[in-house]
């Protein structure tokens, strides 16, 4: 069965938001989004075609941030309503300090796209991992690539306190690995790309998704909006999933987002055809089983909070996460 394009794709999901009163559409003026630069998503096709404008009814500022935990420092302020593709263990740090966040939606599993990368001459591979002992390594701390060092490290035993370990954004870190000031670097997306001109990884994504080490990412927001504006959530959210059907579909429509794709996230068409192909963009059904955020989600995010916890990277984690995902506002949607 041929598949429906986006247009026609969004003209459903446009009858069914028209449904929705005037007075719940004009709640807000304009709000925030956050999201990556130099991380391709199908979203951003909707982003650059005004998509998300015209069938939310409100002026959107698209923001980037370097790091998940910047995204949540923003909806701290109040400046930003909205993070795509929040890492889970900066929602996690976030929400274990007592910030009141919560998961809507899953945005991308990328096991192959955030790793940790040793610097080419160590020559130091997954069998020879406890050379990485008194080593220099830059983390973006708080953020899944942080989780995924930490993880690996207590699979190979190495002693972390042996090491120094430099808090630094992926762009910073690459910069900083490419002139040999650091044996090891952690990041995702752009950032690793130019870090693997320079080293080897340890594991590979199979590798670390086998040792429970799972990648992810959501798109997250303050309680207090999920819960006064949910309605303009449900429409965000719609959207964003019709987009990854459309991609996830493939074919001349999937083809034809590449090119908006990779300018938006400043990278070009072949860099962004690679990394895409990598993600994994779960459906609306599939992020509401058991799978996702159907409970496995929860549990993931006590683990990676009880790992912090014992790194001593945050002081404790909560006594459930079951609480810090909605699913409200992705069911809404599911029946536009």
């Amino acid at each position: 069965m041929k598949s429906r394009t986006f247009k026609t794709v969004l003209a459903a999901a446009a009858t069914s938001i028209s449904a929705l009163t005037a007075s719940q559409a004009a709640a807000l003026d304009e709000i925030t989004v956050a999201y990556f630069l130099e991380w391709p998503m199908p979203f951003q096709y909707a982003k650059v075609q005004g998509i998300y404008e015209e069938e939310m009814g409100v002026k959107i500022n698209w923001r980037s941030f370097e790091t998940g935990t910047a995204m949540s420092a923003a909806m701290a302020s109040g400046d930003v309503q909205i993070s795509v593709s929040q890492g889970v263990p900066p929602f996690v740090v976030a929400t274990s300090a007592g910030q009141d966040l919560q998961v809507v939606d899953v945005a991308v599993s990328y096991a192959d796209n955030d790793n940790c990368v040793v610097a080419e001459a160590l020559e130091i591979d997954k069998d020879s991992a406890k050379e990485l002992e008194g080593k220099k390594v830059g983390v973006p701390i708080g953020t899944a690539a942080h989780y995924g060092f930490l993880k690996q490290m207590e699979h190979f035993g190495v002693d972390i306190s042996t090491m120094e370990i430099v808090d630094m954004a992926p762009p910073d870190g690459a910069a900083a690995f490419a002139q040999g000031n650091l044996d090891m670097v952690c990041g995702w997306g752009g950032a690793l790309r130019r870090m693997l001109e320079h080293g080897n990884v340890l594991l590979t994504g199979d590798e670390k998704t086998e040792l429970g080490i799972l990648v992810f990412d959501v798109t997250s927001a303050p309680a207090a909006f999920v819960a006064e504006h949910g309605d303009l959530l449900a429409k965000f959210l719609k959207v964003t999933a019709d987009a990854n059907s459309t991609w996830n579909a493939g074919g001349g429509d999937a083809e034809a987002m590449i090119p908006v794709i990779a300018k938006d996230a400043g990278m070009d068409e072949d860099a962004t055809a690679e990394t895409m192909a990598t993600f994994v963009f779960p459906g609306v059904g599939d992020q509401l089983s058991e799978k996702w955020l159907g409970g496995n989600a929860q549990k993931f995010m006590q683990g990676v909070a009880n790992v912090f916890v014992e790194a001593g990277s945050i002081s404790a984690a909560r006594e459930s996460y079951e609480d810090a995902v909605n699913t409200g506002p992705l069911t809404a949607a599911s029946n536009m």
